[in-house]
């Protein structure tokens, strides 16, 4: 897996119109799937129970009018114009912004946040012309309160996590009412006797393999998804061009917004109520915005600009062209999609609808396993085990608990509704509260991170703050007719999200608050007063300064360790990538004959982990870069955050950025490790001539590997770093050792009863449940050394 991949994204979506283009094709198929399917339900959901259709044709025709202004106000004006500008570093979604708004606040949710992290290039990209204008009054007043108030910090995650939480709870339902109402077509071909025995179990096999093939990969059949959701978008839009044409060519003047007064007018309560399935129109639209990583801000504005707005527009006039002039007394019969469809076309159609739901349920799945990788990365959810399916696409992930729990509640949701009333006022519930929250952080952004007046902010709050608390009321109102379960599974989600995360902040907080100084480890001398043995040992940590107490913990009951002891600290950033030339910050603890290093090894909350031998060569070769580079007066040094140590952190690349830098060779074969010299070799390269030459180690014979370190010539390396480096390749040679803490947590006697059922029951469980530390790490089992301690917190 290439943890680089996909990094520099940004870089090919402003090549040329050809990629532009090419990336619109193929956000069809990821973004749009979902906003697509939305005709299958709209009208029927709407004219379920609240309004009846009237020979007078003001309620067809106001819901019209409704669906209209719905799509132009909230995806095209809110989400294409104004929110996919907020993008951090190109990545899109509410945990973007909220990371967003932490950076510019200087706000962070992490506990062990460095000063050296606001150095790395993508911290500060977005400084751009626009970053650069003062901050208004407000804007400067509002920054320092959040500043300075915990509480207000409390409350800006846990709006970020209720957004979050929601889109989870999204992910369950849209499979479930796009994949029912696009086998509900087949009311049309069978009997109602049989009808109703055979929708709801074809609905189940369907999701149960929609969900059953996630562990291969959307790569495998993604290259379908777009001319899938493109043949759906064309069938539907030259449907409702022939129902306009046929039916009722004036059926335009519905979009007149007189038409949504006259709808109020006349059916007043329950056309207020009905809103909360006219809702449903804009589902998906936060797809947009959560899979800008994916594509581009153009490609997302040219694809639905051009062809998917349209074509929903079509295909909405087009069924009220229909049902206006199919009016039957007594009954909302005549309602539907697949009514509206002519008979010929029908089947052909059917089956289009079916893949189209399928692809705009694999889109949603695939966020919401994108999203828990996010949460995870930034300690706001329990590890999880991460399949990458895909070594050339980048985010194409499989979380197998996730997904297999999806597939239940989604099962549970289907067999327990049985019918789209129920399940769209559920899903318009998730949908509109993640766009509350979006439009809540979007003022912020908007004062913080764009420095606009609070003027800007207020009139975005108030123009769509309003839209959406009216069908926010709308769909509030039906909380006993389905919306409550979006309620029940946001709740889950964010009690296991804030659980989670406030248990990881008090034991990093214990950590910090029990380590062990370094001037105690120092006054041991240079054996650290136990035997040193062959090879490394890399103690695991999440302190960016100061040594973990497991490790006093562990030393003093086993009084031996390796040769070369590095503390490493692998602690994710908020930003989405991490640049590989950026990756290492490695510094040295004492005199060098004690053989100690620090290494804080740093990822975006997008970024892929390397597996284990990837991973351990280019720790390896950061630190013997460091310590090249540290006999060099120009390297790039930053001090520690604590300002306690003498510690000094040099930011090192992986290998592949340093080419002219330390190289490691390694063969597996058993043999005498032993360097020998390349004499006056040059290295080929664009850049002048550089002479290497290799560090010759002592013999020794029956050796698994041969560990050879390719050093430049240039420049000279003083006498103790070849030492060091000589001292490190053999250590290397011996292998390499993790010791992690297993750590368990207990309230201390007297706390609260809330902050003893969160840590005794609520974390512990949850840390019980989860991956193990060594396991998220990708560290190999046989290599590994857990250490057990009780924590009190």
């Amino acid at each position: 897996m290439d943890l680089e991949t996909g990094i520099d994204r940004n870089q090919v979506k402003k090549e040329s119109w050809r990629t532009i283009l090419s990336l619109a094709y193929q956000s069809l198929g990821v973004v749009y799937g979902d906003l697509s399917t939305s005709p299958l339900y709209v009208y029927k959901s709407t004219f379920a129970e609240d309004i009846e259709h009237s020979e007078t044709n003001e309620e067809i025709f106001g819901v019209l009018s409704f669906v209209f202004w719905t799509l132009t106000l909230v995806p095209l004006l809110k989400y294409v114009f104004i929110v996919l500008r907020a993008d951090d570093n190109g990545e899109g979604g509410t945990f973007a912004l909220y990371s967003l708004l932490c950076r510019h606040a200087r706000v962070s949710s992490l506990p062990n946040s460095q000063s050296a992290d606001e150095e790395l290039t993508d911290y500060k990209k977005e400084r751009d012309t626009r970053s650069l204008k003062p901050n208004s009054g407000f804007g400067s007043g509002l920054k320092s309160t959040l500043e300075k108030h915990r509480v207000l910090q409390r409350c800006l995650l846990v709006l970020a996590l209720i957004g979050t939480c929601m889109v989870i709870g999204d992910g369950v339902l849209t499979p479930a009412i796009s994949v029912f109402s696009a086998v509900s077509g087949l009311e049309f071909s069978l009997s109602e006797k049989h009808h109703k025995y055979v929708e709801l179990p074809i609905a189940c096999i369907v999701l149960i393999g929609l969900f059953a093939l996630q562990h291969y990969g959307t790569h495998r059949v993604g290259f379908l998804f777009a001319p899938i959701v493109l043949a759906w978008l064309l069938c539907i839009s030259v449907i409702g061009l022939y129902n306009i044409l046929h039916f009722n060519p004036t059926v335009y003047k519905a979009l007149s917004p007189y038409y949504m007064y006259k709808f109020l007018k006349k059916t007043q309560k329950g056309g207020w109520m009905s809103l909360g399935g006219i809702l449903l129109c804009i589902t998906g639209s936060e797809a947009m915005f959560a899979d800008l990583g994916h594509f581009s801000q153009l490609s997302i504005q040219i694809a639905f600009t051009s062809l998917v707005y349209p074509a929903l527009v079509l295909a909405y006039m087009g069924q009220a062209a229909y049902i206006s002039t199919h009016y039957t007394k007594g009954g909302n019969s005549n309602i539907g999609f697949y009514i509206s469809v002519p008979e010929k076309v029908r089947w052909p159609v059917l089956v289009i609808a079916v893949l189209a739901a399928v692809v705009g349920s694999q889109a949603i799945i695939t966020g919401t396993f994108s999203i828990i990788k996010q949460c995870s990365a930034l300690d706001c959810f329990p590890r999880v085990k991460i399949v990458h399916t895909s070594s050339k696409i980048h985010g194409q992930i499989y979380i197998p608990e996730i997904n297999w729990m999806l597939m239940l509640l989604c099962l549970a949701v289907t067999i327990g509704f049985r019918d789209t009333k129920r399940m769209g006022n559920a899903s318009g519930f998730a949908v509109i509260s993640v766009m509350l929250v979006t439009t809540c952080l979007m003022s912020l952004v908007i004062v913080l991170c764009w420095h606009r007046s609070i003027f800007f902010a207020i009139c975005f709050v108030f123009f769509f703050g309003t839209i959406e608390a009216l069908y926010f009321s709308a769909s509030l109102v039906k909380f006993h007719q389905g919306a409550w379960v979006p309620v029940a599974l946001a709740l889950c989600f964010f009690f296991v999200m804030y659980v989670w995360h406030y248990g990881t902040v008090r034991k990093y907080e214990f950590e910090v608050q029990n380590k062990v100084s370094i001037n105690w480890l120092l006054s041991l001398g240079p054996s650290l007063g136990i035997v040193r043995v062959r090879g490394i040992g890399l103690v695991h940590t999440d302190l960016v300064s100061g040594i973990p107490a497991i490790f006093s913990h562990f030393v003093t009951n086993l009084p031996a360790f390796h040769q070369v002891l590095v503390f490493l600290c692998i602690k994710s950033v908020p930003v989405p990538h991490v640049r590989p030339e950026e990756r290492f910050l490695v510094g040295q603890i004492g005199p060098r004959e004690y053989r100690l290093y620090r290494c804080i090894v740093r990822y975006g909350y997008r970024d892929v982990h390397k597996d284990d031998m990837e991973f351990e060569n280019d720790l390896v070769c950061s630190i013997a870069e460091f310590l090249r580079s540290g006999s060099s007066p120009d390297c790039n040094i930053l001090s520690e955050d604590s300002g306690k140590e003498d510690d000094k952190m040099t930011v090192v690349g992986t290998r592949s950025t340093h080419a002219d830098g330390i190289q490691l060779s390694e063969d597996s074969v058993e043999m005498t490790a032993e360097i020998t010299t390349l004499g006056q070799k040059e290295i080929r390269s664009p850049s002048p001539p550089v002479r290497q030459r290799e560090i010759r180690s002592p013999p020794m014979p029956q050796r698994r590997k041969k560990v050879r370190f390719i050093v430049p010539e240039s420049p000279k390396i003083q006498t103790g770093a070849r030492e060091e480096l000589r001292e490190l390749m053999e250590a290397r040679e011996a292998g390499i050792a993790y010791i992690v803490g297993n750590t368990y947590m207990n309230a201390k006697k007297g706390s609260s009863w809330m902050k003893r059922f969160a840590i005794n029951y609520g974390y512990e469980f949850l840390r019980r449940n989860s991956r193990t530390a060594s396991y998220a790490l990708n560290i190999p089992h046989a290599s590994t050394l857990e250490v057990g301690m009780i924590y009190h917190v």
